[in-house]
């Protein structure tokens, strides 16, 4: 949280008390891309995030210590799915996306393996995974499938923090513990 954009706010792991937080804050966050599509369902757009909710792969971005985000970076064949990536509206713009993608991306690129999503069409966040090196594996109508390589994309000047004012003992946010 090196920069002024991107103070005031923190990573903490994910508890299962957590859900209903995420579902809430996911409905708002996709709901203008949802509408746009034709797709905003009021129960599905909730409970898609309550069937593949796993706290284990979980962090909550919280900003002055309240929930303002959350994001989820799974296992996935060759490497990292990341999903569940939202920031409430009236945060976005403010250089937390930009910060907490930058610190997961240098894990993954230390790890030296891909990671992969998948985000709606026409979504303003497809400029942030492209900003950071995220290209196009394939498209249908509703969702844009990106994979990002190692070392690839924008460069990582700022060092990543995973708790705010934490010590960073124990496993990261967003990653599951070693066996």
């Amino acid at each position: 949280m090196s920069t002024s954009a991107a103070q005031g706010w923190g990573l903490r792991p994910a508890t299962s008390e957590d859900v209903e937080a995420m579902a809430e804050l996911r409905a708002v966050a996709m709901r203008p891309d949802l509408e746009r599509l034709g797709r905003y369902d009021e129960h599905r757009v909730r409970q898609r995030l309550r069937d593949s909710y796993a706290p284990e792969h979980t962090s909550v971005v919280q900003a002055d210590g309240v929930l303002a985000g959350c994001v989820a970076l799974r296992p996935f064949e060759d490497g990292w799915w990341l999903e569940h990536f939202y920031l409430a509206p009236q945060l976005q713009g403010r250089g937390i996306g930009t910060a907490v993608l930058a610190g997961l991306l240098a894990r993954t690129d230390a790890e030296g393996v891909p990671v992969r999503l998948d985000v709606l069409q026409g979504s303003a966040a497809r400029g942030l995974y492209e900003r950071h090196g995220f290209t196009v594996e394939r498209e249908d109508p509703v969702d844009v499938f990106m994979v990002r390589r190692p070392g690839t994309g924008a460069s990582v000047r700022r060092r990543w923090h995973p708790r705010a004012g934490g010590s960073g003992q124990g496993a990261q946010p967003g990653y599951p513990s070693a066996p």
